[in-house]
């Protein structure tokens, strides 16, 4: 069989990443047709725009994309294509892996778990506007239904079941936020009675934050609202050597994109430095989604051998091993 996927390389250090993923997954023998698209500043020169229809158009034909970095102007210019791509297509469910690879530096001897993060409702909705004539104050609506809270926990609790996971934490801040967080919450506690062998518990998020920071093994799976969810999954990141090694998926009922979750970089692009594992894992999860496991599988088992050996590291992890160096250990292995 072979998958349609479209493929977009992204701005910066994007191209680069990419490509060796694309290198890996080849090599696992799946075979995809990969249908290249564009988004975000390499779009702009071609098409006017950082999020052409032709780019929609091809993730709603295949319904799976890998997409590389994307670079968002910082308080001005257009809103996060990531953003825009969650709301065209839905795709309410973000999941991100955290697990802490041998060969990695880290305070902690084991780390493995999952951030579930609802996608698109919360303070992120965009929905905010500046209050009186001279703009010296401004203000955003948090937005959380119950049917967002209803499905985010219950694509947590149905992935903990799925995969073997034996605990759903979530993460909330309704002593103070009695209505929007409270609802997520209250929703969240319904659905997971319908999961009695999954264990249930609840954590503020502030409270939350110093746990994962003193004792991550203690947790499994976490599901929560947009905001806290990017937090804490760059914070979980830090844990098992920062966002070169986590990977990230964007689900929804019929459309799923998979996406290296770090920046863009484009003060090291062109340089070869780059590091690719935040792409090699995501098509790990793309992989998975497509039920070929025994790829994803070859993938996994090929990174964690190559990392176990100081040379195959990149800078941010410590070493001095460029993008074609850790690549090539990767693709020996498999």
């Amino acid at each position: 069989m072979t998958y349609k996927i479209t493929l977009m390389r992204g701005d910066g250090i994007g191209p680069e990443v990419v490509d060796s993923a694309v290198k890996i997954i080849d090599k696992t023998g799946v075979s995809i047709d990969w249908e290249e698209a564009h988004a975000g500043m390499n779009a702009i020169s071609k098409f006017s725009t950082p999020l052409p229809d032709e780019t929609i158009d091809s993730i709603q034909r295949n319904k799976i994309a890998l997409k590389g970095p994307l670079t968002t102007p910082i308080g001005i210019g257009f809103r996060s294509i990531n953003v825009a791509l969650r709301k065209e297509f839905d795709l309410y469910g973000n999941l991100r892996p955290a697990k802490l690879f041998s060969g990695i530096p880290s305070r902690f001897d084991e780390v493995d778990l999952v951030i579930v993060r609802e996608n698109t409702e919360g303070l992120y909705s965009g929905i905010e506007h500046y209050i009186g004539p001279d703009k010296s104050a401004a203000e955003s609506i948090v937005v959380i239904t119950k049917f967002g809270s209803e499905r985010i926990a219950r694509f947590a609790f149905d992935y903990a079941r799925k995969n073997g996971r034996k605990k759903v934490t979530i993460v909330h801040k309704a002593n103070i936020l009695k209505y929007s967080s409270g609802l997520f919450l209250q929703t969240a506690k319904e659905v997971a009675k319908e999961f009695p062998d999954i264990e249930c518990e609840d954590k503020i998020i502030d409270n939350m934050c110093m746990q994962l920071v003193t004792d991550p093994q203690q947790f499994d799976v976490i599901v929560t609202t947009n905001m806290f969810g990017d937090i804490i999954s760059d914070l979980v990141a830090g844990l098992v050597g920062g966002l070169g090694v986590a990977p990230g998926a964007n689900i929804g009922k019929d459309i799923a994109i998979f996406e290296a979750v770090h920046g863009s970089a484009p003060d090291i692009a062109g340089k070869g430095i780059a590091n690719p594992l935040s792409i090699i894992l995501s098509s790990c999860l793309m992989l998975n989604h497509l039920g070929e496991r025994t790829a994803a599988t070859k993938i996994l088992d090929a990174v964690k051998e190559a990392i176990k050996d100081k040379k195959n590291l990149t800078g941010d992890l410590g070493g001095k091993a460029n993008n074609k160096q850790i690549t090539d250990a990767i693709l020996s292995n498999i």
